[in-house]
């Protein structure tokens, strides 16, 4: 089983992902944030395009979906807990349920927080996380509680640390000012902010990133680290409640 991800920025700060399964050429995108963009890399490479696999509603992720559909005749699957809120779908997914891109098989799983019914995927060795967990932090929570928005991050913890993540955001920058202020010292985060600073500079993107990479960098997954806890004055705090407190940091930044 073999994969191809191809990171697609659009708008002003999004990424949408085409993946193409090698081995039978079928082409899935994960989220549509705008058509034109996704359009001209897609038939750049002489491809059509079966599926769009969509996070959450959020227009900024599904813009771009009924003119890809138009003109590929893509399906379109996302969240049951959704579907009032996005494009009409053709299949709608739980957690737990999998779905193929060819012979590549792939995992939904439900990161409720930033918005209720936010899914992500999961394939081999990758994870499409969109505004859940992002690069160097994770999305707002406007729908869900901060304790929803822990638990969705904390699925993220068990999987191989060098599991890719593919987020829906470039708020490198930013999101790396903000981790300085909870963990000034953090030599890890320092280097991390010097390669976005490269990557931008460059006009190349900042997905993906590995989970062993957040997991040394990322405030928001750092709520469990003693160190971490301290900085912002909760020392033997439960997770999900350091976790509330940097988030709220994080919205008054």
């Amino acid at each position: 089983m073999s994969i191809e991800t191809i990171v697609i920025p659009c708008r002003e700060d999004n990424y949408g992902y085409i993946l193409r399964d090698a081995a039978t050429g079928v082409v899935a995108v994960v989220d549509a944030p705008e058509a034109t963009p996704l359009i001209a890399a897609l038939e750049e490479r002489g491809w059509g395009l079966d599926l769009i696999l969509l996070t959450h509603h959020h227009h900024d992720h599904i813009d771009g979906v009924e003119a890809l559909r138009s003109r590929f005749g893509a399906k379109v699957f996302g969240a049951a807990a959704d579907a009032h809120r996005l494009p009409p779908l053709d299949r709608e997914l739980a957690e737990g349920d999998e779905v193929a891109v060819g012979e590549s098989a792939g995992r939904v799983i439900d990161v409720s927080g930033h918005t209720v019914g936010h899914v992500a995927y999961l394939f081999d060795g990758s994870a499409f996380t969109a505004d859940s967990l992002m690069a160097l932090g994770c999305g707002r929570v406007f729908e869900g509680t901060h304790l929803m928005m822990w638990e969705s991050l904390s699925k993220f913890l068990g999987l191989p640390p060098e599991t890719l993540i593919y987020s829906g955001h470039n708020y490198g920058a930013a999101n790396g000012r903000f981790a300085l202020s909870i963990e000034p010292e953090n030599d890890a985060l320092r280097h991390r902010i010097e390669r976005i600073s490269e990557a931008d500079a460059a006009g190349k993107p900042i997905c993906p990133t590995t989970l062993a990479e957040e997991l040394a960098t990322n405030p928001f997954l750092r709520a469990r680290e003693p160190g971490v806890k301290a900085a912002v004055g909760l020392d033997g705090a439960d997770d999900a409640g350091v976790f509330a407190e940097i988030r709220r940091r994080k919205d008054r930044f």
